[in-house]
């Protein structure tokens, strides 16, 4: 797995590593059921602390994205390649409704009116 992370981008750094992973299972360099390196092999490879990684990690955890198991270590949940994609759009579509004027609680009711 090639993860970079975009020395020019604002976000936090933690939220930088989340996207790359997510990026890399919906790209398909990982796949449902694939392990991931260790959180310290992962920040030396991007240059960032263990623990930045680790907040990362648990993020994608909580989204349902990857699943900690002890003894096994960090794998890819299965169907994540959709819920990530699908996650990815959302935040897309909440930052620019947030340019445009929009609040959260506008959007939700756009998105009411559609079904």
């Amino acid at each position: 797995m090639l993860l970079r992370l975009d020395t020019t981008d604002s976000r936090p750094l933690h939220e930088q590593v989340a996207g790359a992973i997510r990026r890399a299972i919906a790209e398909g360099e990982c796949v449902p059921g694939e392990r991931l390196p260790p959180a310290r092999d992962l920040s030396l490879a991007l240059g960032v602390n263990t623990n930045t990684v680790l907040r990362g990690l648990r993020s994608l955890r909580d989204e349902g994205v990857l699943e900690f198991r002890r003894g096994r270590g960090v794998t890819v949940a299965q169907g994540a390649e959709q819920r990530s994609g699908l996650l990815e759009g959302a935040r897309e579509l909440v930052a620019e409704a947030a340019r445009l004027g929009y609040s959260k609680s506008d959007l939700i009711e756009m998105i009411r009116g559609l079904s």
